[in-house]
């Protein structure tokens, strides 16, 4: 493993992470919010410290190892998530504490949506357009951004590609060369953002708001221009637009390219993983509104029963975290089925948190195939997805990948417990951090500001765990990772 090599990356890409603050200079000066010496400055910081880390090593070079790309990945999420939060702390307002600022900064770049902040629409504009890009370029992924543009420098980018692309299924290619691959996920991203803007736009939102909201949107994120969230448009319109570009976003990048390059829709209804995410949702919708009928939440004749539930149901779910009502007050069983359905999350290859649809529905089938044993005890049963026959490789690693995360969950939630805070706030921050939800029960139905410090840190790294899938950031700490 080459250190230099690793500096000379890291260093290139805290570089180019500084140039996305000069958007929001240009929204400070069209709006003259006066906040635009807090991003020169942020820029000026973070390009000259990428510049030092890049120099002394500006001639190492190698092809880079899996071991590297762990290790880049990991190294580049905690710097931009630190060096982000610099406009945060800077800006007279919201002017915020060093903690505070990297928790907002690292809920933005893992789009999880979880805030510290209150008075949103009262803050600067090119706060507010902040915040959006921060989960819009984490949505797909900073990293395999740069694997686009880095090869043009002499560097490869397989290795890093490999450990940020979401899911169990993730050694497969799209296309031969890595760059190609990058570039074809990050144009079906920037198609889908312009298309949602458009949409927003035409829908009647202004067009800051339009883009804002496009941006969180399609990276599944949850951060709004408006503590209101969608429900500050009170637009049925606008409620389905969101609907129909959560759900299309929640979807495997890869299954859009394949839709795409072969032009066939087809490809949806013969995947799998898209048929049980769809099922799932259309389960999740018909309890949720019925539940609100039969309980008098909504009147019958009354349309907005239908439009929160589906909009509640499709953004919990989908680990979005828009509202349009808090579900947090719905009768019964509801907020805490809608929590624990952000746990199966979207599927894979999708900017989307959660476990992911595939895991889930690979557990089931294994689950299924045990009882399949006991009934017939000699018999030779394989676990299938599609036609695709499951090695026990990959069954193996869903399965540890279960008992990490469950095992991350009740350490972090013991950790959240022993810094006072109650048992429904504990384990739904730690829920929704780690699975990159945002909104929570309890005390963190609303928002995270009050929350201890260490609480806060905690859930950063809840917020990373999940983005990263765990185990590249786990296998950093086992010794053979370090041995030559």
């Amino acid at each position: 493993m080459s250190f230099l090599v690793i500096l000379r990356i890291v260093g290139l890409l805290l570089m180019l992470f500084s140039l996305t603050m000069v958007p929001p200079v240009v929204i400070s000066l069209i709006f003259d919010d006066a906040t635009w010496d807090a991003f020169v400055i942020g820029l000026g910081i973070t390009f000259v410290t990428g510049a030092l880390l890049y120099w002394p090593a500006r001639n190492a070079r190698r092809e880079l190892r899996t071991r590297d790309g762990f290790l880049i990945t990991v190294m580049f999420w905690s710097v931009l998530g630190l060096f982000g939060s610099l406009p945060l702390m800077l800006a007279a307002d919201p002017s915020l504490s060093f903690t505070d600022a990297v928790f907002e900064s690292f809920s933005g770049l893992t789009t999880t949506g979880a805030t510290i902040l209150t008075g949103i629409d009262l803050l600067p504009e090119s706060i507010r357009f902040y915040r959006q890009q921060l989960q819009w370029l984490g949505g797909m992924g900073i990293v395999v951004l740069a694997v686009a543009i880095l090869p043009t420098l002499g560097i490869g980018g397989m290795q890093l590609y490999r450990t940020e692309i979401p899911g169990p299924l993730k050694d497969s290619k799209l296309t031969p060369r890595i760059t190609e691959t990058a570039k074809a996920l990050w144009y079906i991203y920037a198609a889908l953002t312009l298309t949602c803007f458009l949409a927003y736009w035409l829908a009647g939102m202004s067009w800051f708001d339009a883009i804002g909201h496009s941006f969180s949107t399609v990276a599944v994120g949850g951060f709004s221009t408006h503590d209101a969230s969608i429900g500050y448009f009170d637009s049925a319109t606008i409620e389905l637009i969101c609907v129909f570009f959560m759900i299309v976003s929640s979807l495997s990048f890869g299954l859009h390219f394949a839709v795409w390059r072969e032009k066939r829709l087809s490809h949806y209804l013969l995947d799998p993983e898209f048929r049980f995410f769809v099922i799932f949702l259309a389960l999740l919708v018909t309890i949720t509104i019925a539940t609100l009928m039969l309980s008098g939440t909504y009147d019958y004749d009354d349309s907005l029963g239908l439009r929160h539930g589906l909009f509640e149901v499709v953004s919990v779910a989908t680990t979005t975290g828009f509202g349009v009502a808090d579900f947090t007050a719905w009768p019964g069983v509801l907020p805490f089925m809608l929590f624990i359905a952000a746990f199966v999350g979207a599927c894979s290859g999708s900017a989307g948190g959660g476990m992911k649809v595939i895991r889930i529905l690979l557990i089931l089938k294994q689950g299924l195939r045990e009882i399949h044993r006991l009934i017939h005890p000699n018999a030779v049963f394989s676990v299938k997805v599609g036609k695709m026959r499951i090695s026990s490789g990959v069954a193996e690693a869903v399965w540890g990948f279960f008992s990490a995360y469950m095992l991350l969950f009740v350490l972090m939630l013991l950790i959240l417990l022993a810094t006072g805070l109650d048992q429904v706030t504990a384990w739904s921050a730690v829920g929704s951090s780690l699975n990159n939800l945002g909104p929570g029960l309890g005390g963190v139905s609303a928002h995270y500001g009050d929350m201890p410090d260490l609480a806060k840190w905690t859930l950063v790294m809840a917020m990373m765990f999940g983005r990263l899938e765990i185990f590249t950031i786990l296998v950093l700490f086992t010794p053979a990772f370090w041995r030559r």
